[in-house]
């Protein structure tokens, strides 16, 4: 496979992911895929943040999410995010710790 095919199929999966978790599932919390998997919507929307900025293409966290979200967080906090259990927070905690670091 030559690589700009391979370029290509893995971007075509990127966008399925995404389409998957902001259309089909979401009804599935970040708070539970970090706690399960160890990245969430947020992770995908900040690992498009530091592409783009390595690429020289100034971009803020905030816009990275509003590009991955399709919209803004307040939109989709009030539209799908629901509260999380103490115990939940407490395992996202750590679960943040191990795969992204302490929290700033």
């Amino acid at each position: 496979m030559d690589d700009q095919t391979r370029l290509e199929l893995e971007a075509a999966a990127f966008r399925t992911l995404r389409e998957h978790l902001m259309e089909k599932r979401t009804d599935v919390q970040n708070i539970d895929m970090m706690n399960l998997a160890g990245f969430c919507r947020n992770c995908l929307s900040r690992w498009y943040q530091e592409a783009a900025n390595e690429r020289g293409i100034d971009m803020t966290k905030d816009e990275a999410r509003e590009i991955f979200y399709g919209m803004t967080m307040d939109e989709w906090k009030a539209n799908y995010q629901t509260d999380a259990s103490d115990d939940k927070k407490a395992a996202f905690d750590k679960s943040f710790a191990e795969n992204v670091g302490p929290k700033t």
